[in-house]
């Protein structure tokens, strides 16, 4: 028959098995802190590593784009460039959206501030009925 521990050895054998528990909480926990740590170590080296090709591609586009107006200087025309297999570098496609928006917006402006009165006079702004009736 299993002989009946004594009080201090029933707190003792409750004392390890709680510190077995409080171990494996303890693993669990820096288990998880782990997991934490790497995602933001990634997440930085990500980031890092995005900014770095951007910079790869962005000189690219720039060397491309030197190039193609080299050939223009030297005389090829965009259209002849096409035909052969060169067609603008994207960069310059986006400037010239971004200039044509600008003088479209520009033009659009100039028109409408014009006066739309025809029967002004520019110096006074006097009307034909007011200049007639004064």
């Amino acid at each position: 028959m299993a002989r009946t521990p004594t009080p201090e050895e029933a707190v003792e054998r409750a004392r390890q098995a709680q510190e077995q528990r409080l171990k494996a909480i303890q693993s669990l926990a820096e288990a998880r802190q782990r997991i934490v740590d790497v995602r933001e170590e990634t997440d930085r080296e990500r980031a890092e590593l995005e900014a770095r090709i951007t910079g790869h591609i962005r000189d690219a586009e720039r060397g491309d784009l030197r190039a193609y107006n080299a050939a223009l200087t030297a005389g090829w025309t965009a259209a002849e460039l096409r035909k052969i297999g060169f067609p603008e570098p994207a960069q310059k496609k986006r400037a010239a959206r971004a200039r044509r928006r600008t003088t479209t917006t520009t033009q659009t402006k100039s028109t409408t501030s014009q006066p739309t009165t025809e029967s002004s006079t520019p110096s006074t702004g006097d009307t034909d009925h007011e200049r007639v009736t004064s």
